[in-house]
């Protein structure tokens, strides 16, 4: 049974940071391009930032680019999205996913809000 758990959101105040964390299971987890999306409340579903299989080439949202990275561990199974200077449109639920061929699996989100 393949899970992807996120966790690091929480409260933060505008300009601070967080990382989120994304743990993979029940999947080669090496074989998968993993992205990071967020869904606000009123908004639709927004891509992040994706990293591919090896961990080389990354792609960054236009409101996201030189304020986050996104990075994977392929011996911890595990994805990353470091946030820096966050901002209060930053607030959403992050979800994690994982996408290799036709498999297509997403994680149950956590909680980022920033607000003073």
């Amino acid at each position: 049974q393949v899970q992807l758990v996120e966790s690091g959101g929480g409260l933060v105040q505008p300009g601070g940071s967080l990382r989120l964390s994304c743990a993979a299971s029940g999947l080669t987890f090496s074989l998968y391009a993993m992205s990071w999306y967020r869904h606000a409340p009123g908004k639709e579903r927004e891509h992040v930032a994706t990293i591919n299989s090896p961990g080389i080439s990354t792609v960054y949202t236009d409101s996201v680019k030189g304020r986050v990275t996104i990075s994977r561990d392929n011996d911890e199974n595990t994805v990353y999205l470091q946030m820096n200077n966050l901002k209060p449109e930053d607030t959403a639920v992050y979800y994690c996913r994982a996408i290799w061929r036709s498999a297509v699996y997403w994680g149950q989100g956590t909680q980022v809000t920033v607000s003073s």
